[in-house]
């Protein structure tokens, strides 16, 4: 009886409209269509698929909602460039996110700041950190053992995703700080900060103007710190 179970096919649950969304995509890819290129009219496309007009338009309604097709006047519908994060922000609200999802975003973040060392190396001039400076000199002294202050966050790490000159990095910092304040103060990272001294914004800047990448990624490791021990311990 066992062997005979295991003989049993799954079955199919996919909607018609799971399974033309994925061909309509199939499709685009096969012939080789770019941004700006004007899709077949649905009655084209119902043809082609051997299913009906309305389960086409529901299928083209879900492309329009990522971002990957849009209406335009007079050409019809046309590939577009998705926002890639777009959809991921309008759900990244720490309230209704389960505590296991909260955990791995605050963990991602840390990941972020460590390893884009060698594009902020790369790409920063004399004008950025003078900006740098700008933004530490209003901080407190303590703020090289203050774990977290979200107005010195958003200033300081802002600019720092913004020398990167990588948008999507940009805009991807913006969604996570609130989800890291979140975490930092609600909680969920049930082991309590042993506060210790470790590099400052100040510190970093120094590293920035005269170090290397490698220093960069060490001192932020270091700046992180007490965030990582939250994790690990």
């Amino acid at each position: 009886m066992k062997d005979l179970v295991n003989t049993i096919k799954m079955v199919d649950t996919t909607s018609l409209v799971d399974k033309v969304e994925m061909n309509l995509i199939d499709l685009l890819i096969q012939r080789n269509l770019k941004v700006g290129d004007v899709i077949p009219k649905e009655v084209e496309l119902a043809a082609h698929l051997g299913v009906s007009r309305t389960v086409v338009r529901e299928a083209l309604q879900r492309l329009k909602m990522i971002g990957l097709i849009d209406s335009k006047k007079h050409r019809g519908s046309v590939i577009t460039n998705p926002d890639l994060l777009a959809l991921l922000e309008k759900r990244l609200i720490p309230q209704v996110l389960d505590n296991a999802t909260l955990r791995e975003v605050f963990e991602l973040r840390l990941v972020l700041e460590v390893g884009m060392a060698d594009f902020i190396m790369e790409k920063v001039t004399q004008q950025d950190i003078e900006e740098l400076k700008e933004i530490v000199a209003s901080e407190p002294d303590l703020s090289a053992t203050h774990t977290f202050q979200i107005e010195h966050e958003i200033k300081f790490h802002g600019k720092l995703y913004e020398i990167t000159g990588n948008d999507t990095l940009k805009k991807f910092q913006r969604m996570l700080l609130p989800v890291f304040d979140y975490v930092h103060s609600s909680g969920i990272l049930k082991k309590e900060v042993v506060l210790k001294k470790y590099v400052s914004h100040k510190g970093l800047v120094d590293i920035i103007e005269n170090g290397s990448p490698e220093m960069l990624r060490n001192g932020m490791r270091n700046h992180l710190e007490n965030h990582f021990a939250r994790i690990f311990n």
